[in-house]
């Protein structure tokens, strides 16, 4: 037997929304023969559909899978229709209960039969009906209809047959019970509706279970209420004919009584506030988050479950930037589900996230809040749209690949009107679903009213969140139109040779205390650890053809990444540098691989094979003491091995902002292409972060200070200076710039100190002065145009 929120249904459903989750149809009405209608059909299977006189639907589909036939039948009654207090998880009970015999047949004689035909038989129950099924080779046809509309018409069992079947579904219950997911939507549910029949799962309350030894008597009443030809329907799919089928089914099931009992199901009133629960598990087991909003009814003549379906799909799919972030990239969660079955009535909505760690609360509640939002206050992209629905089609019918696949599947929509018609007319809704349409169902479902926050984790509680937002408030921020932070620098022009800087005005004088490096190792992770949807393997085989960079330099103060390409190829490239700019990767294996790097090159790169820049790197931290110049921009070995990939997130929310950056453009980029670049950093990159540490004066020097490293090595590299208040901006910048061209600049062979000690008197192979920080001289013979 199986309920239908088992796990392995949710995996299904989460993972195939909206193909799993809208069914298929045909039409008919009385004794009416199949005819394609229209190519916008999904379910196009030719069947016959006829209506006996006592109410049974019975639907034929003659397939071309040899000698298998699959025979289903549902029934409308689930724990949906469990209206009576004291009764709930009665129609999960029963279904055990119409394996235990017959009048005619005991229950060792009906499994007897059924093993002697190799039958395979089941059965399953859900909220809102039973469904029966058997597979059995065709010439067992009229066995097992015989079979069937005995137990329908004269089911029996004893007393004690009924109280071991009922503690046999309290084990059932107990086991279940095991699953973290099973108590998750046992909670939410009895939670979430006060009046409506949802509020109890199929297998129903522990206590009413506990109870249903005491229950015989209405055992027999509910069976003669709901086990009725009105309310149920016979589908036969197989190598079968047609018309012999429909005689056989009128046959065993012709006699069969029409009942005339009905329930009102309570409507479950609008909810009104939000609600938050912390399941703690006492075993061991991985923490989940949800969180669970009102739904609507599978009605295919409304909208709204479809477009809540392409929802669920836009933004929180397999394809989706928030499963791409949080399951693929920065692996914070394991499983991320977007689920909200069909249901008769509205029923739930659930986003659920498996954490890889209870640490993860944090960042994986953030991110499914702003996903939330974004549906709310943002377009989707009609192109995906089509693409969802092609694969809900296609997925649809790659799963109709057997005739039991066929009879469950029309089992499953049958039940709703017991017309196979509901299907297509399901898909067609779907088909018909616009950006517009997906983002009115996220204003309309995803509000603050019935919302329900769900944790589960053997942890007494999660501190780290709290339920305490307002979603209206967050769309309201979301919506208001962005101001860009930013300054532009437009040098635009008619070379077909695109430059583009995005310049920050922070750097690795901003790093903490303890975190030297941070600011140089976050920025070569925008440039060199790839974006959230792309690998930086997957970046540079893209730009590999298009003879394009993007890379990263530090000053002291400011953090370039710049990158180049011919204008032919601008717009590919702003998608993957804007993607690696504004939705970074930061994966766990780029950030090691990084740190490695940036280690490597302080500790073999500089410090062991390059005594120039080593000298000067010492002067400049013997000029600064105790002030931010004073550590080199790559930073200290040791406080690298000290940082942390959330180190490098929070450097890059609280520094790498609108309100630090301006971006620089030259060449002949199209405008429409600019505007995108510059729309999207308004519109997606942090406006404002932390402030920034105040940078002093440089500390006062006094009397002569030789420093002296020794090393195991033949050349001897000489620096010497001290600390002047003058930068580019200053009205003495110029000037010194000529005396310091005059000295000599960095390579410069044409200069008075090269001349007078290397060329007179050949002491040494190179002298040059600065009057600026100039790392990296092995590499240029002028300082950085952007950086100073």
């Amino acid at each position: 037997m199986k309920t239908l929120l088992s796990m392995v249904s949710l995996l299904v459903l989460a993972a195939c929304t909206p193909s799993q989750q809208v069914k298929q149809s045909n039409q008919q009405a009385k004794v009416k023969s199949q005819e394609v209608k229209s190519d916008s059909r999904v379910f196009t299977q030719p069947y016959d559909m006829r209506e006996l006189d006592n109410g049974l639907k019975v639907i034929v589909v003659k397939t071309d899978y040899p000698g298998v036939v699959s025979l289903q039948i549902p029934v409308q009654t689930g724990s949906r229709n469990e209206v009576e207090p004291g009764k709930s998880g009665f129609a999960h009970f029963f279904e055990h209960m119409m394996f235990r015999g017959t009048e005619n047949f005991s229950q060792e004689q009906y499994r007897a039969m059924l093993k002697e035909v190799g039958a395979d038989q089941n059965a399953y129950t859900t909220d809102d009906y039973t469904n029966y099924h058997v597979t059995f080779i065709n010439e067992d046809l009229e066995r097992m209809l015989m079979l069937e509309a005995d137990r329908f018409q004269n089911l029996k069992y004893s007393e004690a047959q009924f109280k071991t079947e009922a503690l046999a579904v309290k084990g059932e219950y107990l086991k279940n019970s095991a699953s973290p997911f099973n108590k998750l939507f046992e909670t939410v549910r009895k939670n979430a509706f006060t009046e409506h029949t949802y509020r109890h799962t199929t297998m129903g309350f522990l206590e009413d279970i506990e109870d249903m030894p005491n229950q015989l008597e209405y055992s027999y009443e509910f069976f003669d209420r709901w086990y009725r030809p009105e309310k149920t329907a016979v589908i036969v799919v197989g190598d079968v004919d047609v018309q012999n089928t429909h005689a056989l089914v009128e046959q065993y099931f012709g006699e069969w009584q029409r009942g005339d009992y009905s329930v009102d199901i309570p409507v479950e009133p609008a909810a009104i506030g939000t609600q938050s629960h912390h399941i703690e598990w006492e075993s061991e087991t991985l923490p989940i988050l949800g969180l669970v909003f009102r739904g609507a009814t599978a009605d295919p003549s409304i909208k709204d479950k479809s477009a809540i379906d392409m929802m669920g799909q836009v933004y929180f799919g397999q394809n989706s930037d928030v499963y791409q972030d949080l399951v693929v990239s920065r692996q914070l969660v394991d499983a991320l589900f977007f689920y909200t079955p069909d249901s008769k009535d509205p029923g739930l909505i659930y986003i659920l996230a498996r954490l890889t760690d209870q640490e993860n609360y944090a960042e994986v509640h953030q991110a499914m809040l702003d996903t939330i939002v974004k549906a709310r206050s943002s377009m989707a992209d009609e192109n995906k749209l089509d693409d969802i629905k092609s694969a809900a089609r296609y997925s649809f019918a790659n799963s109709l690949d057997n005739s039991e696949a066929i009879g469950d599947m029309l089992a499953s929509v049958v039940q709703y009107n017991r017309d196979p018609e509901f299907i297509n007319q399901q898909y067609a809704q779907l088909d018909a679903i616009t950006a517009a349409d997906v983002k009115w169902a996220a204003n309309k479902y995803l509000v603050d009213d019935g919302r329900i926050m769900v944790t589960l984790a053997q942890a007494e509680a999660i501190e780290s969140i709290n339920n305490d937002f307002s979603l209206a408030e967050k769309v309201a921020a979301a919506s208001q139109p962005k101001v860009a932070q930013y300054q532009v620098t437009d040098m635009t022009n008619t070379s077909d040779i695109v430059d583009v800087n995005f310049l920050f005005n922070t750097g690795p004088a901003q790093d903490p205390t303890g975190k030297k490096g941070l600011a140089a190792l976050t920025a070569s992770m925008l440039t060199n650890g790839g974006s959230a949807s792309k690998s930086i393997k997957d970046i540079q085989k893209a730009m590999l053809p298009m003879a394009a960079y993007f890379a990263s330099q530090v000053d002291k103060e400011m953090i370039s990444m710049s990158g180049r390409v011919h204008r032919e190829k601008a717009e590919e490239w702003l998608g993957l540098v804007l993607d690696s700019l504004l939705n970074p990767g930061f994966r766990e294996d780029d950030f090691k691989r990084l740190k490695t790097q940036q280690i490597n090159n302080i500790q073999t790169d500089l410090k062991q094979t390059n005594d120039e820049e080593l000298g000067k790197e010492v002067l400049y931290q013997k000029l600064y003491p105790g002030h931010p110049y004073e550590s080199l921009n790559l930073g200290h070995a040791a406080d690298l091995e000290s940082i942390t990939l959330d180190d490098v997130k929070a450097f890059y929310r609280e520094q790498l902002t609108q309100a630090n950056l301006n971006v620089g453009i030259t060449g002949n980029l199209a405008a429409e292409q600019q505007q995108m670049m510059l729309d999207r950093i308004t519109n997606e990159l942090n406006a404002i972060g932390a402030d920034k540490v105040v940078i002093e004066s440089a500390p006062a020097l006094s009397g002569r200070h030789v420093t002296i490293v020794e090393k195991q090595t033949i050349p001897t590299a000489v620096s010497f200076g001290f600390p002047i208040e003058v930068n580019r901006s200053h009205e003495d910048w110029v000037a010194l710039w000529l005396v310091r061209s005059f000295f000599g600049e960095h390579r410069n062979s044409n200069s008075f100190l090269y001349e007078r000690i290397r060329e007179a008197r050949g002491m040494n192979y190179g002298n040059y002065a600065y009057i600026e920080y100039f790392p990296a001289g092995m590499y240029r013979t002028q300082p950085a145009a952007n950086l100073g």
